[in-house]
């Protein structure tokens, strides 16, 4: 099979592997689509530890065809997304439901290979159904909205509430699109410029703010001159924290839910000190795609403006250079076997 392979940091290539077997608990998926997530990069990079040799991809769908346990044999024909954490089922972790806590946690894509390849192994306990009205491009969309469910679920944010997001990336349209889905009002989105705030317009954002040229607290406060009940980060960038610390209104929450990339960096701790903020990690999320599959289903979430470039395997360096350049209305590369 083909399959794009991150050889070391630094060095990616496209070469021919064997077809995987899946082992016990575990089944084949005939990969059908896979997205390039900006995480993919940071492997690439050698800033994410993995296991190289390594196949990046964890934004996935396809079509079952293979397992190895007689129960999961169910599965062969069935269009699939599904859990890219592989766990021991067993600890109390597991047990609650809270996967990415398990202390054997190994990630397809990570430490074990992706779906940048014809065929993907996967754990047969974290498949999710893919309905026919679902597109495989869509279900391969199925983590990054996850990514939003989870986060604005472990923000505590409900029907009503006031959001701003900072970032205009797919995961801060991914969670424009979730908070459009549950009622949350008057969203605002910025990014440092306009390159993808029209899509965050169509989306249904009440307002975009381009902070190159406008700022930001200055705008939000003009808007909301007691500040927003929720603030999202979605940069992981020390000047984008900061900045959520001021947006929020006394006793609101801010999420952080971009990747800092290891870096250290320095708050205001008085911002949340003073006005009793209440300020959430949120970088490890489990079990929201089924949730993902059902809102696409319903058509509850707007994500038809995400996947702005479908590629072949072959195509693979195109496709990484899309996702570091981020050129005017591009979102996500995915790519696309027959």
């Amino acid at each position: 099979m083909k399959a794009v392979v991150i050889k070391e940091p630094g060095r990616v290539v496209l070469e021919e592997k064997k077809i995987p077997e899946p082992q016990a608990g575990f089944v084949r998926v005939k990969v059908k689509a896979a997205a390039i997530c900006a995480t993919d990069l940071e492997v690439a990079d050698g800033n994410i530890p993995a296991n190289y040799p390594i196949t990046p991809g964890h934004e996935w769908s396809g079509i079952v065809d293979a397992a190895a346990n007689a129960e999961d044999r169910a599965w062969i024909g069935k269009r699939v997304t599904g859990s890219n954490d592989v766990v021991c089922l067993k600890c109390d972790a597991c047990r609650s439901g809270n996967w990415r806590y398990c202390s054997d946690f190994e990630e397809i894509g990570f430490k074990r290979d992706g779906a940048y390849a014809e065929y993907v192994i996967v754990p047969s306990y974290g498949l999710c159904e893919l309905p026919d009205s679902v597109s495989f491009v869509h279900g391969a969309l199925c983590e990054p909205l996850g990514v939003a469910l989870g986060t604005l679920e472990k923000a505590g944010a409900k029907f009503g509430d006031t959001l701003v997001i900072i970032g205009a990336g797919s995961i801060g349209l991914c969670m424009l699109a979730a908070a459009k889905a549950m009622g949350m009002r008057g969203v605002i989105v910025a990014a440092s410029t306009e390159k993808r705030l029209d899509i965050a317009g169509r989306m249904g954002a009440a307002y975009t703010i381009a902070t190159e040229s406008h700022d930001l607290i200055e705008e939000v406060k003009r808007i909301y001159p007691r500040g927003v009940d929720v603030v999202i980060d979605a940069t992981g960038m020390e000047s984008c924290i900061r900045q959520s610390l001021k947006l929020a209104r006394k006793g609101g929450t801010v999420a952080l839910a971009g990747y800092g990339r290891g870096r250290h960096m320095s708050i205001r701790m008085d911002d949340i000190h003073i006005n009793n903020l209440r300020v959430v990690g949120a970088g490890n999320h489990w079990n929201q795609h089924k949730k993902a599959v059902t809102l696409m289903a319903d058509g509850a979430v707007d994500i038809e403006h995400f996947a702005t470039e479908l590629l072949r395997l072959e195509e693979f360096e195109k496709g990484l250079k899309l996702a570091r350049t981020r050129p005017a209305g591009f979102v996500k590369a995915v790519f696309v076997n027959e």
